[in-house]
């Protein structure tokens, strides 16, 4: 069996652990199952698709003036409900409360952006070409698919809303089954919002009835940010029928920091970046490739960092690391670090698991680790640091772009010449120099190599559910 990291984002293959899972709240701290839900009958679910489908019609006319007032309308929600919507985030997946508070506001953040600058990214771009008139053209494809997982329930989601819904067309989630209420609220704030019925549903359905989704008419497009199984299934199944794709997947995102480093900040950066969400994320530093001559150092600060983080209830303000989100993923980690350490790596601090409720698990370093090893080719979804030390900048890189993955990176250098090639030859998404590696809705988001392809967010997300059209009038 294999797992996957973004829970039940899957078409059918029998390999996701989630797929016997019920679509309800069991709190990851408690290990209690605080509310369980039907899945949508047949009937019901062709509803949904056969009123998002009539909504598309009339919404795609609406001005872009129109949609700026909507998505202006969530985003004061979003911040007037923070404090509601982040307890549902860290009561169905675990995170803490203020990481899940501020999860919310960047996503009213996000909205405004999309509302403020909407407008004029989507305008009519005019071609100067003589004697005729020639423009781009950017309109709406229809009714979008979102496949979304668990680990930022509502940022994952909106980030692909707001563009999406201000370009024109209308959304169906499938949201993972471990956060049902997360993935409802989402849909009851487009309703606040005014937006038709219609125009943004969540459908709480089961992953095995995406394939028929995919195999409607109606919906046009779909996007998933998951697990490489999960966007091969989801994208084989769009292929078949020739519908775009989004996929952003898994990262192991290297950390690279050099001798000119300030390693204070480095240092400081470096647990925010492992430890943030729990460690679930996917554009997490990983893989922490250090020069010789500041490794010592930097990996005593890092151990001396890690065993004084508290561990604890969720929404306890003063909590910095909470449960994993589901027990297998605790187990999925857990036979990773054993493993690697059976086959050669050396344990500095963490790895065992923590006695009493809950999917807890301690914030651990290795090093010394074997390239045949779980933590050097496999992403780790939770707290799990993983050490390399290199002799140079050359084996740096090297070490670095060694993955399948290609999400992000983020290296550490006061030298110029050394991150202009930093910036040149990582192989990633996206490069940040002497900074934490996030998204941001300005700047384009996602990976290449196993880590997926097209774009989220900025300009570049925007345009990916539009028809490009070129116009000439001659």
């Amino acid at each position: 069996m294999v797992f996957l990291r973004d829970g039940p984002a899957t078409i059918e293959i029998d390999v996701d652990i989630d797929m016997a899972r019920p679509i309800a709240t069991l709190n990851p701290t408690t290990g209690v199952t605080e509310k369980t839900f039907t899945p949508l009958s047949e009937t019901e679910l062709a509803t949904k698709l056969e009123q998002a489908e009539r909504t598309f019609l009339n919404y795609r006319r609406t001005t872009f003036a129109q949609r700026a007032e909507k998505l202006h309308r969530v985003a004061n929600l979003l911040e007037k409900d923070r404090d509601r919507l982040a307890h549902l985030a860290t009561v169905e997946m675990g995170k803490p409360i203020a990481a899940a508070q501020a999860e919310i506001e960047k996503c009213a953040v996000g909205c405004r952006f999309y509302a403020d600058h909407g407008a004029e990214l989507l305008a009519d771009q005019p071609v100067p070409i003589s004697g005729v008139k020639a423009l781009v053209r950017y309109q709406p494809l229809g009714v979008i698919l979102a496949v979304m997982p668990w680990n930022f329930p509502f940022w994952q989601v909106l980030r692909f809303a707001a563009p999406a819904l201000m370009a024109g067309n209308v959304a169906l989630l499938k949201h993972s089954s471990n956060v049902p209420q997360c993935a409802l609220a989402i849909e009851q704030l487009f309703v606040d919002a005014g937006y038709p019925t219609g125009c943004f549903q969540t459908l709480l359905i089961e992953s095995e009835q995406i394939a028929q989704l995919v195999a409607d008419p109606r919906i046009k497009a779909a996007t998933l940010t998951g697990s490489e199984p999960a966007g091969q299934s989801l994208a084989h199944h769009c292929g078949h029928y020739l519908k775009k794709t989004v996929l952003e997947l898994g990262g192991s995102d290297p950390f690279i920091v050099l001798p000119s480093a300030d390693l204070t900040q480095a240092i400081q950066t470096a647990v925010t970046s492992r430890t943030q969400n729990n460690g679930q994320s996917c554009i997490a530093a990983k893989r922490f490739i250090l020069a010789e001559p500041i490794a010592d150092e930097f990996t005593a600060g890092l151990v001396a960092a890690f065993q004084q983080l508290k561990i604890g209830d969720p929404l306890d303000p003063q909590t910095q690391i909470g449960p994993l989100a589901t027990p297998a993923i605790r187990e999925q980690l857990h036979q990773q670090v054993q493993d690697s350490i059976a086959q050669g790596a050396r344990l500095l601090c963490g790895g065992e698991l923590l006695a009493g409720p809950g999917n807890f698990y301690p914030p651990t370093i290795l090093t010394d680790i074997p390239v045949q090893s779980p933590a050097y080719h496999e992403e780790l979804f939770g707290p799990v640091a993983a050490i390399f030390r290199v002799r140079d900048l050359d084996q740096a890189l090297e070490l670095a772009n060694d993955t399948v993955f290609g999400l992000g990176a983020s290296a550490w250098t006061q030298d110029p010449t050394e991150q202009e090639r930093l910036t040149w030859e990582l192989e990633a998404g996206a490069v940040f120099i002497n900074s934490l590696v996030k998204s941001d809705p300005r700047l384009p988001f996602g990976g290449i190599k196993r880590s997926g392809y097209g774009r989220e967010l900025g300009r570049e997300g925007l345009l990916e559910f539009v028809n490009i059209k070129t116009v000439w009038c001659a």
